[in-house]
């Protein structure tokens, strides 16, 4: 992971990538978003050791990402949940799979994510909040925001 101070990260990116940028725990909102709440669930799916899969939970529940709930049928076991931070990340997993899918899925995606509502297959776009225009990636700039100091130490 990258250190947690950003004298010199001053970037959204960065600071996500400290509570999601590590393999697992990617894997983990992965899995919690289809459904999976048990830590032997987790483990099973990931076959991921014990210590770390409690490491990566434990990091996402203190991150906001995930919320640990009393289990509703075992009162001395717990559940891991998406919270709202956490759901929040569906479209940048939805954009993850599909690049995955058209360099990496040799036979094909393996997953096909779809509209609950109506079974349509989900697209990921870039659209313009003021004039909402699909927006391909080389028409994407930036600028500085507010959060950017106007002189950045060295």
């Amino acid at each position: 992971m990258l250190n947690r101070t950003y004298d010199t990260q001053i970037c959204s990116i960065a600071r996500a990538l400290e509570v999601v940028g590590e393999r697992w725990s990617l894997l983990l909102v992965r899995d919690a978003s289809f459904g999976l709440r048990r830590f032997h669930q987790f483990q099973q799916s990931l076959g991921i050791a014990r210590n770390i899969l409690a490491d990566r939970l434990h990091h996402l529940v203190d991150s906001g990402v995930l919320e640990r709930v009393p289990a509703p049928d075992h009162a001395d076991r717990f559940e891991y949940q998406l919270t709202a931070m956490g759901r929040e990340l569906a479209p940048a997993l939805i954009a993850l799979m599909h690049w995955g899918d058209r360099y990496f899925a040799e036979h094909g995606p393996p997953r096909i994510a779809e509209h609950a509502g109506c079974g349509g297959e989900l697209v990921e776009q870039l659209v313009c909040a003021k004039c909402a225009a699909v927006v391909d990636s080389d028409q994407v700039q930036t600028r500085p925001g507010p959060g950017l100091p106007a002189a950045r130490p060295s």
